[in-house]
C-alpha cells in the first residue's frame, strides 16, 4: 500500500510534482521513477512538499535522483514548502545546501521563469571542478579545503 500520493499539475507553464503523505523506503523507488519521467520531458521540476508529513533518507535519495535527472537534461529540481519534519531531514542530511528551496509554488515558478539558464555541455558539467584538483594532488601540490590548489598557487599557475 502506497503511503505517498504523487500527482502532477501545471502552474504558469511549469510542471509541479505534488507529494502528499509519507515518503519512506516503501515508495522511494516509485517517486524517483516519477521524477525521472517528468525530467525526461521537462527541464525544470518544482516539487511541492507542503502535503508531505514525513520523509526518511530513502525519500531524500529519491529527490536527489530526480535532481540529477533534471540537471542532466539541463534543468533543475526545486523544493517547495517542506513541512517541519521534512525540513529537519533535509537539514540533517545537508540537502538544504544542494536544493533550491522556495516558500511557495508561485515563488518557485517566478524564480524559474526569471532565471535565464545558459546551457552547459553535459561532459563539462560532469568533470567541472573534479578534474583539476586531482591533477594538483597527483603533482604533489598542497590543496585547499575543497581539493583545489591554494589561492597563492592558483595565481602562480595562472601567471606561469
Amino acid at each position: 500500500m502506497a503511503l505517498v500520493n504523487v500527482s502532477t499539475r501545471e502552474c504558469d507553464g511549469q510542471v509541479v510534482v505534488v507529494l502528499r503523505g509519507v515518503l519512506d523506503v516503501a515508495d522511494a523507488v516509485s517517486v524517483a521513477a516519477a521524477l525521472a519521467a517528468v525530467a525526461a520531458r521537462e527541464r525544470e521540476i518544482i516539487v511541492d512538499l507542503a502535503g508531505l508529513a514525513f520523509m526518511d533518507s530513502s525519500g531524500v535519495a529519491a529527490l536527489v535522483h530526480g535532481r540529477k535527472q533534471a540537471r542532466v537534461a539541463g534543468g533543475e529540481l526545486l523544493l517547495v514548502a517542506p513541512q517541519p519534519q521534512v525540513l529537519r531531514v533535509l537539514t540533517l542530511t545537508r540537502m538544504l545546501d544542494v536544493f533550491r528551496v522556495c516558500a511557495s509554488v508561485d515563488e518557485a515558478v517566478r524564480s524559474v521563469n526569471h532565471s535565464p539558464r545558459v546551457a552547459e555541455p553535459v561532459a563539462q558539467r560532469r568533470l567541472g571542478n573534479f578534474s583539476w584538483p586531482r591533477a594538483a594532488k597527483r603533482q604533489g601540490k598542497p590543496t585547499g579545503e575543497r581539493g583545489g590548489p591554494l589561492p597563492a598557487q592558483a595565481s602562480q599557475q595562472a601567471g606561469a
